[in-house]
Formats: structure tokens, C-alpha cells, sequence
């Protein structure tokens, strides 16, 4: 037994172990402070808590009383419970069973409460049997009564009609059609009835002959042979044409045809195609004689045909259909005769006729589908304006009248095109027209540059943008107006294509046809420009109009660059949505970034060529006799005069267009810096006061490069950060390789080491350029370059030794020394 106590203890205590929910939960609702109740009960701690010392174990019997006393209490209420759930089961069985009993009793009422329905139904349905059986009844005889009425109203219907069809009495005829044709819808069910379907046949007898009968009226009224009867139009046709709603819709449109047709034979007969009013010098009078015809229309017809007929708006519309085919009949015939003139007349006079039309009549006719109501406009008729002397005034097609550009088309007007699309075909001759007028006017440009001369210098409002170039545009933006009224379709992209022609013409002929031509522009020398060049002398530079002019044209290129790209869009926006791809001026974009291009060079060319003396004079000065250090050198107060004389001219005239300027400035210190590193190499050799000096000289060049941008101006602006970092990184190469040629050259190791921390240039080419520059002799040389490949880090993989590259291909600075010497040679020969 005492073996197996301490399992039953494990036991108990693993029963006893709850899961933190369950704990959480008891915790919740019986809540309390007793650590016996805690879950993390400890008994050691418990205990210690009670008998923290050894005086207090002499109360342990008191303690050991009342924890007796407490567990006796739980076995009680333990008992007790235990005890209260043995009748827990037994009184759960027996509501069990009495619920049973209470379903059953309902199921019971709830089925004899449904037979009672039952039945109930059953004898709602007798009582009601009868009542149906009246109901049907009554429906039926109702039907049968109101089948009669209609029967008896279509046969008397029918023969009314008949009647009154022989007596021709059509305004009561179209009233009695209708209802006759409605009540015989009613009887669509009972076609099966030989009676119904003789009435039927009776209807539709008397409907063909309605129709005919109507149509030989109105071959009466207006026979296709002859002159039309005189007097207006009767109450009967009137009357006809309401019966001839109700018809089939063929008698409407075979009245409206032989109505049109017969109104606008007479102009078939004026304007055939050998009248003279028929060419298109005359072609005024086509619209003016439908104008007269319309208005005679309304005068004399407008009541006799129903409003949603739009009458008017179908003569319109059918003159300008056999307008279109018998222009396009004559134009081929007399092609060779059309002049662009009396092509932009006649299309004019034909677009001013067909916005006329959209003012008055809405197109409803143009569309298949249901005619809408014309609403009636007898006051404001457009076509009774100017009616007076119509005839007589003569045609007179002034340069003015159709030169000027046209209005806008209205986007939303149906009636475009409806005539002028017959002109498309022969549009080639204002093409053609465009083009030659074109070629004139740049001919005409070229002509007054040579006239006039460059553009006179005005510093103030910056440079000025060549005139002609807006002349250029404001053509093309006219031209391209008046094509697009005349078509959006191909003529648009011929029209483009001779744009993009003279576009290149006004680049190459008027822009760089007229900047300054240098002497150094090939790289060329000539004899006799080395023989008129002296020692110390200047260069030929542009003069102070030539810039001007340089500057000028660049801020046309530029104004042309951002105009074209302004006319690309407007181009597209003009054409038809399938032809816009081929819309594309980038080609001649690029033609004017070219100009720009070269503008910028020539006058980098122009200043650096100005500057090339001074650097010439600073690398044959004896700087091994240099012995204080003093001012600037007199070279660099050249250089920086050039500077101050030029680079104000021309960011005066560069206001406009300061980007451009800004390349200006970059371009030359891509080209000066490297030079002047390259003539720096040519100072040889030199003394540690004279590399003082020239490291002073370099420094002046640095501050006057840096403020170059800004340079004689008021406004000091601070430089773009793009061009600042080309300037101090290049002259502060030019200063590393003074310090470097200061240095001493003792101990060897130490100078090879101090070059490649501060040039970090691996190149043999470059250090034996130092090493000349400090005068060391060849046998020094020879041990110095050793040490210099030995000491020289080992390059990345993949990467080849920059030194080899550096000789295999001469460098601009290279072959700008090659030509020197040549030039030297020549001249020591001359």
C-alpha cells in the first residue's frame, strides 16, 4: 500500500491539471485569493509561506487542524454534489417523455385542423361552381358581341371605302383607312373564316388601287413630259398624300422620287455639260438657282406634303447628289482646264453652300432610318438672303478672295462633303500650286538675305530670330487650314510631304547655307595663311556681326525645332485617324538639331581659335627661368580678354534659348581644358618657381572658367552644376600635375607613389611627360618609368592596362601636337 500511495499522488495531480481556458473561465466566475485555489499552486512555497522560521513551527498542529478542517468541508460539498446529480438522469427521462407526449397531441390537432380545411375548400368550390361557369359565360358572350361590332364595322368600313375611293374624297379616306386596317387586326385569329378573309382581300383590293389612283394623280399634276401645270398645288393631293401615310411605304417614296425628279429637271436641261454656266467659274449659279427653286418650293408646295415628309431637305439633298456626279462628269472631261484658283473658288463657294444647308435643314434624310419632323422655319429661310441680283452679278475670283483662309468647318455638319468630295481628285493641282509656291518663297528668302544682309547686333533683347522663319510658318499653318477643308484624307499627306521638302530647304539653304565659313573649319592649312601668320599674332575671329548672326540663326533653328514639332500635332489632329501614323517630321527635327549643333560648334571653334595663341606663347616661355612668383602671366590675361570680348556677345543674343548657351559653355571647356592640359605638357622644363607660377596661371583659369556662365554680366546667376563639374574636374588635373612636376623626385619611390595617388593615371605616356617636364635626364628617366611599371597597381580581370591603350591610338591632344610641329617645320622651311 505505501508502494502505490505515491503513484495515486501522480494521479491526482495529473486530474487535477486544466487547460488555461478552462481555468481562465473558472476563474472568471468563482473568483478568488486563495493560493490553494491558484493554478500554479506550489506546496513548497505554500509552506514556507506558513512557517517562515523555526519559532513559527510551534503553531504547525493549529495549521494542520485547520487545513483538516477545510479538506472536510470540500469532502462534504464534494458528497453533497455527488449525491444531488444520482436524480439528475432519471427527471431528464421523464421531461423526455412528457415532451413526446405534447408533440404527438399537436401533430394530432394540427391534422384535424387540415381535414377541416379540406373540406372547407371542397365546399367553396361547390358553392362556387356555378359562379364560374355565369363568368365564362359572360367573357364569352362579351368577345362575341365585340367581334360583331367589328365585323359590322369593317364591312361597312370597307364598302365606305370603296366608295369614297371611286369619288376620290381621300380626306376622309385617310381617316377611314386607318380605322379600317386597325379593326382588321382583330380579326388576324379568324382569317380562317371565308367570310373574314373576303373582307381582307377587299381591303387590301382597295389599298392597290388607292395607290395607283394616287400616283396617276400626281403624274397628272406634274407629268414627267413638259412643263409642270400652272396653279398650285390642289386640296386632293393634299389629302392623298395623308392616304399615302397609311400605304405601303414604295407609293410614299414613289411620290417623293417623281416629285423631286420632275422639280429638278429643269436643272439637268441649265446646266448641262456643254453650258457655259455648267464650268465651275459659274458655279455660283447652281447653288443660287436652287436657292430660288427651294424658296418657290415652300411658296407653293410647303402645305401640300406632311411636315415629316421634310420635302425641302430631300430636293437639297437629291440637287446636291446629281450636283456632285455631273461637276465630277465635267471636271474629267476638262481636266487640263482646272487652275488652282478656280479650284479654291469653286470648292469655297461649294463649302459655304453646304455649311448653308446644315444652318437650315438637320441631315435626318442623310440616314437610314426613321424621318424626323422638319420644323418649320418660314421667317428665317437662309435661302431668301441675297437673292436680290443673284442672277446678274458677275463672278469675280480675286487674289483676295481666295487666298484668305477659310473658317473652320463645323465638326457636327452632315451636309460636308455631301458636293465637295467630287473635288478630291483634282486636288493634285493645289498641291502642285503649294509646292511651286513654296520653292518661290524660299528663293524669295535666300534673295532678301543676300539683300539685306545678317541681322544687325542687339545685345539687349537677345537674338534675334530670322523673320522669314515665321513668314514660313504662318504660310504652312494657312496652307494646312485649307487643305484639311478640303480633305483629310491622301491630299493631307502630299500637302506633308512638301512641308517636310521645304522644311529641309529652309535649314540647308537659309540656315546653314548662311553661317560664317572658317579657314581651321576643315583642319586643313593652307601657305598662304602660314605665311601671313606671325609670332605672337592674332587669329582671324568672327567679328562682332558674325556672331550675331551665328546667334541668330541658332535661336531660329531652335524657334523652327519646337514650331515643327507643334506643326506635327496640328497635322495629325487635321488627317483621317487611319493616316495618321504616316504623319512624321522627326527627319526634318533632327535637320534643325543639326543647325543647332553646328552653331554651338562654331563658336566653341571661335573662341578656343582665339585662345590658341596664348596657350602657344605659354608653352614656349622659359619656365625654367622663371625666378619669383608674381601676377597672373600675360597669356592668361589673353585668354581671359578673348573670354570677356565673346562670351558676353553671345549669351546676350542666347537670352531666349539659355539651354543652348549653357551647351555652349560646356562644349568649350570640353574643348579648352584639354588643351590647355595638352600645352601645360609642352612647359618643359621647368623650375619649382616656374611650376609655382604656372600652378597660379591654372588657378586664375579655374575661377575665370567657373564664372564663365555669368561672366561681364550684372545679374550673377551660379552656374549649372553639369558644366561646374567638367571645370573643376579637368583643372583640377591640370593642378595635380603641377603639383606633381613640384614635388621632389628623391627618393624615387615616394614621387611614383605621390603620382599615382594624385593623378591615379596608369598611362607610361603621361608620367614620362612629368618626368620631361622636370628635366630629369633619360637615364633617370629610364630607372624612374622602371619603378613606375613595378609600383603601378594590378589592374581588375577582364580590364586591359590603360597604358598600352594610351599608345596604341593617339589622343585629340596628340594629333593637335603632330600638327603644331608640322606647321613648325613648314615654316622653318619657308
Amino acid at each position: 500500500m505505501e508502494e502505490d500511495e505515491p503513484e495515486l499522488a501522480a494521479g491526482l495531480e495529473a486530474a487535477l491539471e486544466l487547460a488555461p481556458a478552462v481555468q481562465a473561465a473558472i476563474e472568471q466566475v468563482f473568483p478568488s485569493q486563495d493560493p490553494l485555489d491558484r493554478a500554479d499552486f506550489n506546496a513548497v512555497e505554500y509552506i514556507n509561506t506558513l512557517f517562515p522560521t523555526e519559532q513559527s513551527l510551534a503553531n504547525i498542529d493549529e495549521v494542520v487542524n485547520k487545513i483538516r478542517l477545510k479538506i472536510r468541508r470540500l469532502d462534504d460539498n464534494i458528497r453533497t454534489v455527488v449525491r444531488g446529480q444520482t436524480n439528475v438522469g432519471q427527471d431528464g427521462r421523464q421531461a423526455l417523455e412528457e415532451a413526446q407526449k405534447a408533440i404527438q397531441q399537436l401533430f394530432g390537432k394540427i391534422k384535424d385542423i387540415k381535414d377541416k380545411a379540406e373540406k372547407s375548400e371542397q365546399m367553396v368550390k361547390e358553392i362556387t361552381r356555378d359562379i364560374k361557369q355565369l363568368d365564362h359565360a359572360k367573357r364569352h358572350l362579351t368577345t362575341s358581341i365585340t367581334t360583331l361590332n367589328h365585323l359590322h364595322m369593317l364591312a361597312g368600313g370597307v364598302d365606305s371605302l370603296e366608295a369614297m375611293t371611286r369619288r376620290r374624297q381621300y380626306g376622309e379616306v385617310a381617316n377611314l383607312l386607318q380605322g379600317v386596317v386597325n379593326v382588321l387586326e382583330h380579326f388576324n385569329k379568324y382569317m380562317g373564316i371565308p367570310q373574314i378573309r373576303q373582307l381582307s382581300e377587299r381591303v387590301k383590293a382597295a389599298q392597290n388601287e388607292l395607290g395607283q389612283q394616287i400616283l396617276a394623280d400626281f403624274e397628272e399634276a406634274f407629268p414627267s413630259q413638259g412643263t409642270k401645270r400652272p396653279g398650285g398645288p390642289s386640296n386632293v393631293l393634299r389629302d392623298a398624300c395623308l392616304v399615302a401615310n397609311v400605304l405601303d411605304p414604295r407609293i410614299k417614296q414613289e411620290i417623293i422620287k417623281k416629285f423631286i425628279k420632275q422639280h429638278l429637271s429643269e436643272y439637268l436641261v441649265l446646266f448641262q455639260e456643254n453650258q457655259d454656266v455648267a464650268w465651275l467659274d459659274k458655279i455660283d449659279r447652281r447653288y443660287a438657282w436652287i436657292k430660288r427653286q427651294l424658296v418657290d418650293y415652300e411658296e407653293k408646295y410647303g402645305r401640300m406634303f406632311p411636315q415629316e415628309w421634310c420635302m425641302t431637305e430631300r430636293i437639297a439633298v437629291e440637287f446636291c447628289h446629281v450636283t456632285r456626279t455631273e461637276l465630277a462628269k465635267i471636271m474629267r472631261t476638262r481636266a487640263k482646264e482646272i487652275e488652282v484658283k478656280l479650284l479654291l473658288f469653286a470648292i469655297q463657294r461649294t463649302t459655304n453652300f453646304e455649311g448653308l444647308l446644315a444652318k437650315r435643314f438637320s441631315g435626318c434624310t442623310l440616314a437610314d432610318g426613321t424621318v424626323k419632323a422638319e420644323v418649320p422655319l418660314p421667317s428665317t429661310n437662309p435661302f431668301l438672303e441675297d437673292e436680290t441680283g443673284t442672277e446678274t452679278d458677275e463672278i469675280v475670283m480675286e487674289k483676295s478672295d481666295t487666298d484668305k483662309p477659310k473658317k473652320p468647318k463645323v465638326p457636327d455638319n452632315p451636309f460636308h462633303g455631301i458636293v465637295s468630295k467630287c473635288f478630291e481628285p483634282h486636288l493634285y493641282v493645289y498641291i502642285e500650286s503649294q509646292d511651286k509656291n513654296l520653292g518661290e518663297l524660299i528663293d524669295r528668302f535666300v534673295a532678301d538675305f543676300k539683300a539685306q544682309g545678317p541681322p544687325k547686333p542687339n545685345v539687349d533683347e537677345g537674338g534675334a530670330v530670322l523673320p522669314s522663319c515665321a513668314d514660313l510658318f504662318v504660310y504652312y499653318k494657312k496652307c494646312m487650314v485649307q487643305c484639311s477643308q478640303l480633305s483629310t484624307g491622301e491630299p493631307m499627306i502630299a500637302l506633308t510631304t512638301i512641308f517636310q521638302k521645304y522644311l529641309r530647304e529652309y535649314a540647308w539653304k537659309i540656315l546653314s547655307g548662311n553661317l560664317p565659313k572658317t579657314t581651321s573649319s576643315s583642319g586643313g592649312l593652307t601657305i598662304t595663311s602660314l605665311l601671313k601668320e606671325k609670332e605672337g599674332s592674332e587669329v582671324a575671329k568672327f567679328t562682332l556681326e558674325e556672331l550675331c548672326l551665328i546667334c541668330s540663326i541658332l535661336s531660329t533653328a531652335e524657334y523652327c525645332l519646337a514650331t515643327t514639332q507643334q506643326l506635327e500635332e496640328k497635322l495629325k489632329e487635321k488627317v483621317d485617324a487611319s493616316l495618321v501614323e504616316r504623319i512624321n517630321l522627326t527627319g526634318e527635327m533632327d535637320t534643325f538639331s543639326i543647325v543647332i549643333s553646328n552653331s554651338i560648334q562654331l563658336l566653341v571653334q571661335d573662341l578656343d581659335a582665339a585662345c590658341d595663341p596664348a596657350l602657344t606663347a605659354m608653352s614656349k616661355m622659359q619656365w625654367q627661368n622663371v625666378e619669383h612668383v608674381g601676377d597672373q602671366s600675360p597669356y592668361v590675361t589673353s585668354v581671359i580678354l578673348h573670354i570677356k570680348q565673346n562670351v558676353p556677345i553671345i549669351r546676350d543674343n542666347l537670352a531666349s534659348t539659355r539651354k543652348y548657351f549653357t551647351q555652349f559653355c560646356i562644349k568649350f571647356a570640353n574643348s579648352f581644358i584639354p588643351k590647355f592640359i595638352n600645352h601645360l605638357f609642352k612647359c618643359k622644363p621647368i623650375s619649382m618657381v616656374g611650376a609655382e607660377q604656372l600652378l597660379l596661371d591654372t588657378h586664375s583659369l579655374k575661377m575665370v572658367l567657373l564664372d564663365l556662365p555669368s561672366i561681364g554680366s550684372q545679374v550673377v546667376r551660379k552656374a549649372p552644376a553639369s558644366y561646374t563639374k567638367i571645370v573643376v574636374k579637368g583643372m583640377t588635373r591640370a593642378e595635380m600635375i603641377l603639383k606633381v612636376v613640384m614635388a621632389p623626385h628623391e627618393p624615387p619611390v615616394v614621387f611614383v607613389d605621390n603620382y599615382i595617388k594624385l593623378l591615379a593615371d596608369c598611362s607610361t605616356d603621361t608620367f614620362q611627360k612629368i618626368l620631361d617636364m622636370k628635366g630629369l635626364k633619360r637615364s633617370e628617366q629610364s630607372s624612374m618609368l622602371d619603378l613606375f611599371r613595378q609600383r603601378l597597381p594590378a589592374p581588375p580581370s577582364g580590364v586591359e592596362n590603360t597604358g598600352s591603350l594610351s599608345l596604341s591610338a593617339p589622343t585629340p591632344e596628340q594629333e593637335s601636337s603632330r600638327i603644331r610641329k608640322l606647321e613648325k617645320l613648314i615654316k622653318k622651311r619657308l
